[in-house]
C-alpha cells in the first residue's frame, strides 16, 4: 500500500497529530494570556514551544533544546510554571522515543530534573516546596519511562523489519544463485547430449557425401549411423527434459539431487559398450580396457565416469580425426576409479570442422569436483591428447545422489 507523505517527508497521520498537539499547546497558551504571569509576552513564548514541537520527530534533540531554551526565559522572568509548559513533558517524550542516541534522552531528563526544581520553587501555594518537587518529578520521571518503553518497542521492531528485510535479500540471492547452478547443470547437460552427437553425425555426413558416389554400399553405413546417432541423442534429450520438467527430486544438503528418476539411472556404465561401438562406427579405432573389479557405484558415480568417457571420445573425434587410435582404459583400485583416454592425434582431419564451444572440459571439471575428484588433461609428448580423471569411491556406495 502507497503512503501519501508531506513537504516533512512523513505520513500524513503523523504530521496530522503533531499539528494538533501544536495547536492544542498554542490554544492553551493564548487561554490564559490575560490572566497568566506575564501576558501576551508569556503567551509568545509558550507560541514558541507550540511552532517547536511541529519538528519533534525530524529533529527531537533540536525541538528539545529550543522548548528548553524557551522554558529557561519563563524562569528567568519568574512567570511560574504556566499550563503550556506540557511542552516540556512532550518535548522530554520525543528526545527519547525519536532521538538517533539513548544519551540524548538521558541527557533531557537530567535537564528536565533542573528545571522540576526551578519550577517547584516558583510555584506558589499552602505546601511545602519539596512536596512540589515531588509531584513534578513523579510526572516528569513517568513521562521519561513511557518514552523509554515506546523506544525500545520501536527499535524492537525496526530490528524484526530490518532482519526480515535482510532474510528477503538472502533469499533473494540464494535464489538467483540456485538459478545460475540450474542454468550451468542445464549448459552442461545439453552440452554432454548434443555436442558428441553432432560431432558424430557431422563427420558421418561428410563421410557419406564424399562416398556416395565411389562405395555406396560405405556411404548406405554413415547415413545409418547417423540416423541411429539422432535416434539416441533424441532420447537422451526426451529424458532429460523429463527430468527438467519433474516436480524436482529431492535436494541434499551437500547439492546433490537424491534419487534421480530411474530413467535418468539407465546412462550408465552398462551403456558403456554401446558407446565405444557407435564412436567406433564414427570412425575411431577404440581400444577399451577394464582393471580391477567394478565395485556398487551411486548412479551418480557412473553417470559422471559415462559422460567423462563421452567428451573425451568426441573431442578425439573432432581434434584428432576420423582414424584416430583411441585407448579407452577405466581402473578400478580400492579407492577410487581412473578413467584415462588417449589419442594418437594420428587421424584424418574432417572436411569441415565442427565449432568448439570450448566447453566440455569445463563441463567434465565441473562433474568431476563435486566428487572431489581430480582431472588432467593435455598433449602428450609422442603426439595426440590424454585426458585422465580419478574420483575416489564413496564410503556409502549406496548412497543414491547423481552429480546436480
Amino acid at each position: 500500500m502507497t503512503v501519501r507523505r508531506t513537504m516533512f517527508g512523513r505520513p500524513l497521520r503523523g504530521v496530522a497529530f503533531d499539528v494538533g498537539v501544536s495547536v492544542l499547546v498554542a490554544l492553551v497558551g493564548l487561554a490564559g494570556a490575560a490572566n497568566q504571569p506575564g501576558g501576551w509576552a508569556a503567551t509568545l513564548v509558550g507560541a514558541g514551544m507550540a511552532v517547536a514541537l511541529l519538528f519533534r520527530r525530524s529533529h527531537p534533540s533540536a525541538v528539545t533544546v529550543a522548548v528548553a531554551a524557551l522554558a529557561l526565559v519563563q524562569v528567568i522572568a519568574q512567570w511560574g510554571p504556566l499550563a503550556y509548559d506540557v511542552a516540556v513533558l512532550i518535548a522530554l517524550y520525543s528526545v527519547v522515543k525519536y532521538g538517533e542516541r539513548l544519551r540524548d534522552g538521558v541527557l533531557a531528563g537530567a535537564v528536565a530534573a533542573v528545571g522540576v526544581l526551578l519550577a517547584a520553587a516558583q510555584t506558589p501555594g499552602v505546601v511545602s516546596w519539596w512536596v512540589t518537587a515531588l509531584w513534578y518529578a513523579l510526572v516528569t520521571g513517568a513521562v521519561w519511562l513511557v518514552a523509554l518503553n515506546v523506544r525500545t518497542r520501536r527499535l524492537y521492531v525496526l530490528s524484526l523489519e530490518e532482519r526480515a528485510t535482510t532474510l528477503e535479500r538472502e533469499r533473494e540471492a540464494e535464489s538467483r544463485a540456485a538459478v545460475a547452478e540450474e542454468r550451468t547443470r542445464i549448459a552442461r547437460e545439453l552440452h554432454d547430449v548434443v555436442a558428441h552427437s553432432m560431432a558424430v553425425m557431422i563427420v558421418q555426413a561428410d563421410g557419406a557425401r564424399f562416398m556416395l558416389d565411389r562405395d555406396p554400399e560405405q556411404a548406405r553405413t554413415a547415413v545409418k549411423v547417423v540416423a541411429d546417432t539422432g535416434r539416441q541423442a533424441l532420447e537422451e534429450m526426451r529424458r532429460l527434459v523429463g527430468v527438467l520438467r519433474d516436480a524436482g527430486p529431492a535436494v541434499g544438503a551437500d547439492g546433490l539431487v537424491v534419487a534421480a528418476d530411474p530413467e535418468h539411472r539407465r546412462l550408465a556404465l552398462a551403456e558403456l559398450p554401446d558407446l565405444l561401438a557407435r564412436f567406433g562406427d564414427a570412425g575411431l579405432r577404440i581400444r577399451g580396457t577394464v582393471t580391477g573389479e567394478p565395485p556398487a557405484l551411486p548412479p551418480g558415480l557412473e553417470l559422471t565416469v559415462y559422460r567423462v568417457v563421452q567428451e573425451a571420445l568426441t573431442n578425439a573425434l573432432k581434434h584428432a580425426g576420423v582414424g584416430a587410435g583411441v585407448e579407452v582404459v577405466l581402473a578400478y583400485t580400492a579407492e577410487a576409479v581412473v578413467v584415462r583416454v588417449v589419442d594418437d592425434g594420428r587421424g584424418r582431419p574432417l572436411v569441415s570442422p565442427t565449432p568448439s564451444g570450448g566447453h566440455g572440459l569445463l563441463g567434465m571439471r565441473e562433474r568431476v569436483t563435486v566428487y572431489d575428484g581430480s582431472l588432467t588433461a593435455g598433449t602428450r609428448p609422442a603426439g595426440g591428447w590424454q585426458v585422465e580423471v580419478r574420483l575416489p569411491l564413496p564410503s556409502d556406495p549406496a548412497t543414491e545422489v547423481i552429480a546436480a
